[in-house]
Formats: C-alpha cells, structure tokens, sequence
C-alpha cells in the first residue's frame, strides 16, 4: 500500500498542508517542520503522485520540444539542457525532430497536438510567420533560434548578427585579408542570412570588399558540406587565408579538408566556426567558435513558459541570451 501525505504528516507530527507545502518546495514552513517532514519522507520511502500534483495546477506536466535535427550535436546539446531547466518545474519533456520541414513543424504546433501538452518549444525553419498568427495561443509557444518569424509568439536567441561580426572580426584582426564564409543559404531568412549579414558588416568595417568567390553555400550544415565547400576555395586561384563558417560541424569539416591539402591551421589558414559544440574542444587543432550560453536559452525558454501559465494575458516576449568568441588554436596560436 501506497505511502500517502497523511501518513508522513502522521508520522512527523505536523498537518497534512504543512506536508504539502514542504513536498512543493514553499519556503513558509519551519526549519524544525520541514526537517521534520523530510525525515518522515526518507523513513516511510514516500513517493510524491506527480500526475495528482499537475492535475491541482492545471497542467499535465509535459512540454513538446521539438528541433530539426538531432544527429546534430548543437540540437542534441540543447535539448539535454532544456530538460534539465523543465526537471526543476517537474516538467517532462517530449521530443520531436521535424528535419526543418514546415509539415511537420505544423504538425507539433497544431491544436490537436498541443492539447496532449502544456507549452511547445520550437526551433522553426520551415514555418511562415502566417502559420504562427494563425495558431491559437491558449498553450504557449516559445521559439528557440535565428529564424525570425513577425508573429506573436514567444522567441529566445542570440543576436547572430552581433555574433557573424565578432568572428569575422577575429579573423581580420589577425591580418587576414581574403576571408571566406560557407554556410550561406540564398533565399533563407534565417540562419543564414543574419550570419551572413553580420559577415558582411565586419567586412565593410574594416574596409574590405566582400568577394563573392569566397561566399560558399551549403546546402546542410554537415561535416561534409564544410569539407566540400572547404576544397573548393582551395582550388581557387587565389584561396583564402581564412574562413568563417556558420555552424561548428562545417568548420570541421573545412578543417579535415586543409589537413588533407597539408596546410598548417592557423598559420596557412585560421578557421572560426559557430555554436559552442562540444566536438569542437577535442578537435585538432581545437576549433575557435562563437558559443551561444545554451543553458541560459534552455532556462529562458522554460521561463517563459511558467510565465505564460501565471500570467497568459501577456504579451509575447523575445529574450536576447548572450555569447562569447571561444578563441582556441584554429585561429591562433596559444
């Protein structure tokens, strides 16, 4: 039989709100109360009933997150973090990958679906800024990343612009002059297109001209896209000292293709990428990058969330989390 809130309040002394406002993690009980409680918790091996508890709040305590590609260690990296951020509000996290197909991002966001959980977390890049007007917002919605969609919803992510800059300027402030980028995508509005933009800028800045030789695009942000991309700018006539490419797995992938052309990394060739992977401090040489704070998007993002639930006349929110230039041996020496 089952241990419940009245036998631990029983064997501790105390009344079954007092029980319940420990087992919830409010602050107005005692210190002698809660001891107390806690002991008689670990005694009787009682197991709070999860579901009972968000049934209470209103809630079915499941949050959908769902990402274009989880083979992808960014995406994987996240969602570990945005379930450890929802753990601490007894959240369980579902997910879903969508490989960026506008289908299956309505999918996950339409109203049967969402009636399953209590807030989706997105990280869109076929949706229409039309498809999120059109959603009821009853069930929050929060989107993670670059893909800035004019409609009301809830959108965490760093300012890639700022970001695509600070890189192309390391780059420049080493002495490079004919500085490539891979990554681009025409036609996009997301990733892409902000990262480019911030490229660019740094360029003009700094008074250089942008030579359109040396902007490579990239169909997906894989290994062996950057590698591809990385052994055409080197059959150039003229190829480049050094390149920024717009995910940390096409930096790699550049990487592996200088190594194959015998280049010394930074000094033939310096090389930033983007995202802060893991992958990326064990390379060889270590890759220099632009790493977003992934835990303060995670936490962001479930914040917004238990904000909405609180307070779900307010308006949607965009939150700017920050990031920082990693600077490691692929584009300078130590």
């Amino acid at each position: 039989m089952s241990v419940t809130l009245k036998d631990v309040a029983a064997h501790a002394g105390v009344s079954v709100k007092t029980v319940s406002n420990v087992v919830n993690g409010y602050s107005f009980v005692t210190a002698d109360n809660r001891r107390r409680v806690q002991a008689a918790i670990e005694s009787l091996g009682y197991v709070p009933n999860i579901g009972a508890r968000n049934l209470r709040r209103g809630r079915t305590g499941f949050l959908t997150l769902a990402v274009p590609e989880l083979s992808n260690p960014y995406f994987a990296e996240l969602c570990g973090l945005v379930m450890v951020a929802a753990a601490r509000r007894d959240w369980t996290v579902l997910i879903e990958q969508t490989g960026g197909v506008r289908e299956r991002e309505l999918a996950v966001v339409n109203t049967a679906h969402r009636a399953l959980v209590d807030a989706v977390v997105l990280s869109p890049i076929g949706l229409r800024p039309s498809d999120i007007a059109e959603i009821d917002n009853a069930t929050p919605l929060v989107l993670l990343g670059e893909r800035a969609l004019d409609a009301p919803a809830n959108h965490v992510a760093i300012d890639n612009v700022k970001a695509a800059e600070l890189a192309t300027a390391h780059l420049i402030g080493l002495g490079r002059k004919r500085i490539a980028a891979i990554g681009d995508q025409p036609g996009q509005n997301g990733t892409a297109a902000l990262r480019l933009a911030g490229y660019h800028k740094a360029l003009h800045d700094a008074g250089l001209t942008p030579d359109p030789r040396l902007n490579v695009t990239s169909s997906s942000y894989s290994r062996a896209d950057g590698a591809a991309a990385m052994a055409h700018l080197l059959n150039l006539a003229e190829p480049p000292d050094a390149v920024f490419c717009f995910n940390d797995l096409l930096a790699i992938g550049a990487l592996s293709a200088a190594r194959d052309r015998r280049l010394a990394i930074p000094d033939d060739l310096a090389v930033v990428g983007f995202d802060g992977i893991d992958e990326g401090r064990y390379s060889a040489p270590r890759l220099t990058t632009i790493a977003p704070d992934k835990p303060a998007i995670a936490d962001a993002a479930v914040d917004l969330i238990s904000q909405h639930m609180e307070r779900r006349d307010d308006p949607p929110r965009d939150v700017t989390v920050p990031f920082t230039l990693d600077i490691h041996e692929s584009s300078s020496r130590p």
